[in-house]
């Protein structure tokens, strides 16, 4: 050993032990993270007027009056980082531990934004639909959405701020679980952006795909460039199936957004595609085509119709040639 080496201290193996338990407790009690999949029950309400901004509490929902708007109340599946709640709230999730309870206030800026008083209008009624013309309805003025704030003869004050724009929010959350399977993470994701749960599951399969084929070595070496070419193999993919019920293809949000809420459920779930199936069930015997002759039945039926008639319909046949043979 040279004189600029330095002897490492002898460390004893139930010390190392000791430390490696240490960090494996460290790592266990980090808490949530961002790109969690986080199962939240919370309460927003404006701090000064004391107004519902959103829930997940049935009994909340039910004294606020906004329980027949066809919402389920219950805990919503979320993604740390992914915008699905205010910043704020997602900061104070971050580092905490499953049964955590807590409140956090977000400012009116990083919530719905200060109050402009340059954001409210006077325009004439005229551009406003017969059936709205009423304070506090909901109105669309030159692609800017607002409400109206009041209506004297053919002028109307619109207010295109947010109608919470400069109230501070207060969250009372609870953590209720974090969700690791990944159909139940896509289910929820389905959830929040559509307002209910579609039955899905997720298979692993071989799909043919088109492949592009590397050119040989004397092609590159022409003039021109040669086309692309394809050919067909198999590749496996992992595929999100769910079934397309009329819930879910009447959906507002699903029609306007299909693809963009598709596309973020496969970077968040980590599959290939997402399948959506469309089911036709069968209506029974009574529900085939009709037959051949006007929707009526066919020649089988007419044959039937003649047995339980009891005609013989070989004697009308040799009597209407009879009938041909003497007009001759």
């Amino acid at each position: 050993m040279t004189e600029d080496q330095e002897a490492e201290p002898d460390v004893p193996a139930d010390d190392v032990d000791a430390d490696d338990e240490a960090t494996d407790e460290e790592a266990e009690t980090d808490g949530l993270d961002y790109g969690d999949f986080v199962e939240l029950e919370y309460t927003a309400y404006t701090v000064e007027g004391d107004q519902l901004v959103d829930t997940t509490d049935p009994d909340v929902a039910e004294e606020e009056g906004v329980d027949a708007q066809g919402q389920e109340f219950k805990a919503r599946t979320i993604v740390l980082g992914e915008g699905h709640i205010f910043e704020g709230v997602e900061e104070a999730l971050v580092g905490s531990q499953v049964g955590d309870e807590g409140s956090v206030t977000i400012p009116a800026e990083d919530a719905f934004g200060e109050y402009d008083p340059d954001d409210v209008q006077t325009v004439s009624a005229e551009k406003i639909d017969e059936d709205d013309r009423y304070p506090g309805a909901n109105v669309q003025i030159d692609g800017q959405q607002g409400y109206i704030s009041t209506i004297i003869g053919g002028r109307a004050r619109v207010d295109f701020n947010h109608p919470l724009a400069g109230d501070d929010v207060e969250y009372e959350y609870e953590i209720v679980g974090e969700v690791e399977d990944r159909e139940e993470q896509a289910s929820g994701l389905f959830e929040m952006y559509l307002g209910f749960e579609p039955e899905l599951w997720i298979e692993t399969e071989e799909v043919e795909e088109e492949v592009p084929v590397e050119p040989d070595e004397d092609e590159e070496d022409d003039d021109e460039p040669a086309e692309p070419e394809f050919e067909t193999e198999l590749v496996e993919k992992e595929s999100l199936y769910l079934e397309a019920t009329p819930q879910m293809t009447m959906n507002q949000q699903w029609m306007m957004g299909k693809q963009q809420i598709g596309q973020e459920i496969i970077d968040q779930i980590g599959v290939d595609r997402i399948v959506v199936q469309e089911v036709i069930e069968g209506m029974g015997p009574m529900g085939g085509l009709g037959g051949m002759m006007g929707g009526g039945g066919g020649m089988g039926d007419l044959e039937a119709a003649l047995e339980d008639a009891d005609v013989d319909a070989d004697e009308i046949v040799e009597e209407l040639e009879a009938d041909a043979e003497a007009d001759e």
